[in-house]
């Protein structure tokens, strides 16, 4: 049923935004007269590796500048990819992932590479089912940018502040999957561009009456201030991007890929 879920509603999907697809290529194009699309290697099910497609939302070469997490204020995003990245019209290709069954419309959001090797051999837990357009810390965590703005580090803080508590999200989201919960992420993401604040609550409540940890519920509220924890299956903080554990233990991926 989630297979077919997500090949009638990519199918539909991409009928009804096709013509706000060819002008966002054509605003991105006009922006600097290079290809208004961006297919980063990811890393999905079961270590494959798959092209995610998006709409560009930097200027070109910037996957070059090592750097994966994007704050607030990056000088890489062009002033037409602040707005699309503002109501998540740069994913709207990724229905082509779908379509193709690289991806799903629910699951943990796909990392690449450098990311994956960080996983302790608990989450990587994460790589048992496709990886998906929205989750719930695609809601949690919708205001990522604003929270590295300030952070001399943006990848390290991610790994601090961030990626604890989305790991956690994704993991609860692969124990408790059904088809009930993808329609209610789905409405939930819609929501979040409108009203955070709303979608929060919602987020909260689906928690609740799945029986997720007080933990969980309380990160979702978003109302204390992030700190530093461990990723699950580990004890340790991540301070540096050279910290890897056990990436002895990773499949081969082939080259390093962003």
């Amino acid at each position: 049923m989630k297979r077919t879920l997500d090949i009638v509603v990519s199918v539909i999907g991409l009928l009804l935004v096709m013509p706000v697809m060819l002008l966002v290529a054509g605003l991105v194009w006009c922006g600097d007269r290079q290809t208004p699309f961006y297919a980063p290697w990811r890393i999905g099910r079961g270590y494959t590796t798959f092209r995610m497609f998006k709409f560009r939302s930097m200027v070109p070469g910037a996957d070059r500048s090592g750097v994966d997490s994007t704050r607030a204020g990056d000088p890489r995003i062009t002033p037409v990819g602040g707005l699309l990245r503002r109501f998540k019209l740069d994913e709207i290709p990724q229905l082509v992932n779908v379509l193709r069954g690289e991806m799903s419309l629910v699951g943990p959001r796909p990392q690449v590479a450098r990311e994956v090797r960080l996983y302790t051999q608990v989450e990587r837990r994460l790589l048992d089912v496709r990886p998906g357009i929205t989750d719930l810390s695609s809601v949690v965590f919708s205001d990522l940018a604003e929270i590295l703005r300030s952070e001399p580090d943006a990848d390290v803080a991610y790994n601090q502040l961030v990626r604890p508590g989305k790991s956690l999200l994704g993991l609860f989201y692969i124990d408790h999957r059904s088809l009930r919960m993808d329609l209610w992420l789905i409405a939930l993401t819609a929501i979040a561009i409108v009203s955070r604040p709303l979608a929060l609550r919602g987020v909260q409540r689906l928690l609740v009456g799945y029986g997720a940890p007080q933990l969980l519920v309380d990160l979702a509220s978003r109302r204390h201030p992030l700190v530093p924890m461990p990723p699950p299956g580990s004890n340790r903080i991540v301070v540096s991007r050279e910290a890897v554990s056990d990436s002895a233990l990773l499949p081969p991926m082939g080259d390093e890929i962003t």
